[in-house]
């Protein structure tokens, strides 16, 4: 007879939806890197191999707003589907140079790139996604200027791929039943809600359960050989070859940018990878001594893999890429980094990389990636993304990736987004001007 008791219950799985995770690190070797020093940020993250080229798969298209959003979606070797957004200037033909715009952290994963999309141009979603669209307005209000920014830098004239990454969005782990310690977590959780006459939305509680359940994740993987920030590095170097893949890219142009979480992975991508010829960090830089004693709590996993100190400092990992250059910006009321490890970070990055590859900018400002702050990056990509570069390694552009999208368009739809992924394509970016700091929005 059961008792009610939490040990009389069946234990839930721990990585619900993830159950393929110990079979897949077991027959996966690990990721490749191009150089030494790659490899050995590789080995330390534990990150698994990558596919050669993720087949992408074309679900839907739109176009809004002077952008074409195409939703995309593959599957990996393991876990759920990963969905993800190709975003162009509307009738643009030309190859443009590749962005890929990585989601921040945020403690919100119930949604991954969406957020980075305007609400209304999201393909594939409905009315019933009022709360959902919502919830991402306010997130987008509070951390990017009340912009959707790969949709805004799309308009900017690049070619821009959005993806959910490991464990958010469509990525995102089953917590529908949780494992115990985070179900006591949400139950505790509610009990506040309660009190305050709060109704939380099923986003609201996925991300409460979704918080405490990162610990049993960094769990999982550190026994599976890996770490958290290895396996988001996995999803994000699959997605930096759909990226290179795609029609209307020019692969010899590729950059990617973050914020908060998403700009740690942005130098990680940088560090592992010599298809990321420009690098974008915005308030993820500090020193790992800094956070010592009273930062710890204000980071997750993906900036605190156990071990990666012992390759230098955090700064330090630029100097194992081979991307051209590098932006890092800094907001000097950032509440998640002290001032002086933001100050050391920029010294050693100004140390280590030769002059002209590295810029610091100061921002008086707090945790958020304002609208001057995205001005600044998009001039920086343009102009790091102007020319062509011959000595990136050539990957094979499999033919299905352009047959799924390019033939699909051409078969079932018509105007700008078909001609912008199967014709001819020529054109650059225009570069956007850099504003000062004063100018922010």
């Amino acid at each position: 007879m059961n008792s009610g008791l939490i040990n009389d219950a069946p234990r839930p799985s721990a990585i619900g939806g993830y159950e393929d995770w110990p079979a897949f690190m077991r027959s996966r070797p690990r990721h490749a890197a191009g150089s030494v020093p790659s490899q050995e940020l590789a080995d330390a993250l534990g990150v698994p191999a990558v596919p050669e080229a993720p087949r992408a798969v074309l679900e839907s298209a739109e176009t809004h707003d002077g952008v074409t959003t195409s939703r995309v979606s593959w599957q990996l070797g393991l876990g759920p589907r990963t969905s993800a957004w190709y975003l162009r200037p509307a009738g643009e033909t030309g190859p443009l140079p590749g962005v890929l715009a990585l989601h921040c952290h945020a403690g919100v994963k119930s949604d991954g790139a969406a957020r980075l999309l305007a609400v209304g141009a999201v393909p594939g979603t409905s009315s019933a996604d009022a709360a959902a669209g919502k919830a991402r307005m306010d997130l987008q209000r509070r951390l990017y200027g009340g912009r959707p920014f790969a949709t805004w830098l799309a308009l900017q004239g690049f070619a821009v791929l959005a993806h959910d990454t490991f464990a958010w969005g469509s990525r995102r782990f089953d917590l529908g039943t949780p494992p115990w310690r985070a179900a006591a977590v949400v139950e505790g959780r509610k009990a506040l809600w309660r009190e305050a006459g709060v109704v939380p939305s099923e986003e609201e509680q996925y991300d409460a359960a979704a918080a405490a359940h990162e610990d049993t994740v960094a769990k999982a993987a550190g026994l599976l050989g890996t770490s958290f920030a290895g396996m988001v590095a996995h999803d994000d170097l699959a997605a930096l070859r759909v990226l290179a893949g795609l029609p209307g890219v020019d692969a010899g142009r590729l950059g990617t940018i973050g914020f908060s979480g998403g700009g740690g992975r942005s130098l990680m991508l940088a560090a592992l990878s010599p298809l990321v010829r420009t690098c974008v960090v915005s308030c993820m830089m500090t020193t790992y001594r800094s956070l010592f004693p009273a930062y710890l709590d204000a980071h997750s996993w993906l900036l605190q893999t156990p071990g990666l100190s012992r390759l230098g400092e955090y700064p330090e990992l630029a100097a194992r890429s081979t991307a051209d250059r590098f932006l890092v910006q800094y907001g000097l009321a950032d509440e998640l980094f002290p001032e002086d490890g933001m100050r050391d970070a920029d010294a050693m990055l100004r140390a280590k990389l030769a002059p002209g590859r590295y810029t610091g900018s100061f921002w008086p400002r707090g945790h958020a990636f304002s609208t001057g702050m995205q001005g600044e990056a998009a001039g920086f990509l343009a102009g790091s993304l102007s020319g062509s570069r011959s000595d990136v390694p050539a990957l094979p552009r499999p033919s299905h990736i352009a047959d799924d999208l390019a033939g699909s368009l051409s078969g079932s739809l018509s105007g700008p987004l078909s001609g912008s992924l199967s014709g001819s394509l020529s054109a650059g970016a225009a570069p956007v001007p850099s504003p000062q700091a004063s100018q922010d929005g």
